[in-house]
């Protein structure tokens, strides 16, 4: 005899065994539940990296889609929404030509119209500041300044010949006058053009060609440097016997790595350094710069680099330290100088740039001490009689620094001009770059971002607005930590003489 069965309770059964069969694998999308910065609950799309099981459950390690890599984790079923789970697409089947016995032919090609076979011209992209460099500053123009705020001679068209803007050149867009806010990092830090071929030498060098799904991943938990506790926010290749550990240990004066507390306490009894090897060449109330020689201190230098790599994704970690000079800020206490960040640079480099990484750590951020590092790569590069830029891509908190750093700098020279003779004050792109040693592209490039280039009456001049000149005098308020070079003490060396450095 045959019971009728309720369709809802089938329903609802097929329901549950439809999820129970269903395993989320590596590759799949998924919403997942996560805190926003307001405390607040959200479910970006996210992609399973991976899977493991603990006893009693499983973990899915993912990135949230369209959100920086630091913020990828390790979460529970509980947060996935199986209801909107995306399988992964499978890879479309290339056909192989020339290929291997068992290999499939390829298909035929399509007869391409005459008309479409012609060979185009590629067009590389040029950065904004080369387009600008190219045909906005030709050598024999002078840039002048306008301090007319008010003039409505720059707000409408009433003697019928308003300002224009600089003309639209192709790979530029037009800005309004920013706020030196926040920018996503993928659309902002990588560099234009053409990707080339990593560089094989130096500490921490650009390198996206070798993601894959172990580097895309954390690999240490949690790092105990001093006082201090940091949750690493990217992978780095610290050996593979220390990435199972809950802690890392670190001494903070010689940044050897060891697996343990007692560890360390034995460590510390034998390590005689309190603060990093090399020259002090800095010192200015608690603030100390020491420069270490990548060849001289190697350990120090790649265990720095080793750290370094925990907040930095968009470098790839090599152990030729020789090439590279470290310089290492440090805040003194009655127990020694501890490390607050660094920033490294090649001893020769045949594209000026005057910074390969830069980092401030995390305990140490928002402080202030991300603009003094910066600002001391520029000292330095004043001492050597040079202009300097740092190694690109940029991090995106990197990028928003220099990009703060250099607009700061650069109005204020703009604002202490003095007209001469009754007429507006005038300066040149090159006599920026001479007083700041910012590279005359990244010149450009600030002068653009802020929008403050115009084109009038067959000449370009800067335009300052009330709110560009109110926002800078607020920022430098907030500015109290200062290089000053009277406390600088260091000499350039030549490395060009000296051989294998």
């Amino acid at each position: 005899m045959c019971r009728c069965v309720p369709s809802t309770f089938i329903n609802i059964h097929f329901q549950y065994i439809f999820f129970r069969q269903v395993d989320v694998i590596e590759g799949c999308r998924l919403p997942v539940l996560r805190k926003n910065q307001e405390n607040e609950d959200e479910w970006p799309l996210a992609e399973i990296l991976s899977v493991k099981e603990i006893p009693g459950r499983k973990l899915y390690y993912v990135h949230y889609i369209d959100f920086n890599k630091r913020l990828d984790e390790w979460v529970t079923p509980e947060r996935l929404d199986m209801k909107k789970l995306q399988f992964p697409k499978k890879e479309a089947k290339t056909p192989t030509k020339n290929g291997l016995p068992g290999s499939r032919p390829s298909s035929p090609e399509r007869e391409v119209p005459q008309a479409q076979q012609k060979c185009l011209p590629t067009k590389t992209s040029i950065p904004d500041f080369q387009v600008l460099q190219q045909q906005v500053q030709p050598p024999t123009i002078t840039v002048h300044l306008c301090f007319d705020f008010l003039s409505p001679l720059f707000k409408s068209s009433q003697n019928g010949t308003a300002r224009r803007p600089m003309p639209n050149q192709p790979g530029r867009k037009r800005k309004q006058p920013p706020n030196c806010g926040g920018t996503d990092e993928d659309s902002q830090d990588s560099s234009d053009g053409i990707p080339s071929a990593p560089r094989m030498t130096g500490s921490l060098v650009s390198d996206r060609s070798h993601d894959d799904i172990v580097t895309r991943m954390k690999n240490i938990d949690c790092i105990e440097l001093g006082r201090h506790r940091l949750k690493p926010w990217y992978f780095s290749p610290y050996p593979q016997e220390l990435t199972t550990l809950p802690i890392l240990y670190l001494c903070e004066f010689c940044l050897k790595y060891l697996k343990s507390l007692k560890c360390l306490q034995r460590h510390l009894t034998k390590c005689n350094l309190r603060h990093p090897p090399g020259n002090e060449i800095y010192r200015k109330g608690t603030i100390s710069f020491f420069e270490i020689d990548g060849r001289k201190n190697k350990t120090y230098s790649q265990n720095l680099c080793l750290l370094a790599k925990c907040f930095l994704d968009h470098k790839t970690l090599y152990y030729d330290t020789d090439p590279f000079l470290f310089y290492v800020m440090t805040e003194y206490d009655s127990k020694g100088f501890h490390i607050v960040g660094y920033f490294s640079k090649e001893k020769e480099s045949t594209e000026d740039y005057n910074v390969a990484c830069i980092l401030t750590l995390p305990p140490y951020q928002r402080r202030g001490y991300g603009k003094l590092l910066i600002e001391f790569s520029y000292e330095l590069s004043k001492v050597e009689g040079k202009t300097g830029t740092p190694e690109k891509p940029l991090s995106d908190l990197g990028l928003l620094s220099y990009r703060s750093y250099w607009s700061q700098t650069i109005l204020e020279i703009l604002m202490d001009l003095k007209p001469d003779n009754g007429e507006r004050p005038q300066i040149t792109i090159n006599e920026i770059s001479e007083i700041t040693s910012v590279k005359k592209e990244d010149v450009i490039s600030t002068l653009q971002y802020l929008n403050l280039i115009n084109y009038y009456k067959g000449q370009y001049i800067l335009t300052l607005s009330e709110d560009i000149v109110e926002g800078h005098e607020r920022a430098m308020q907030k500015r109290h930590l200062p290089i000053d070079p009277k406390c600088l003490h260091f000499t350039p060396k030549d490395w060009s003489k000296r051989g294998k450095w």
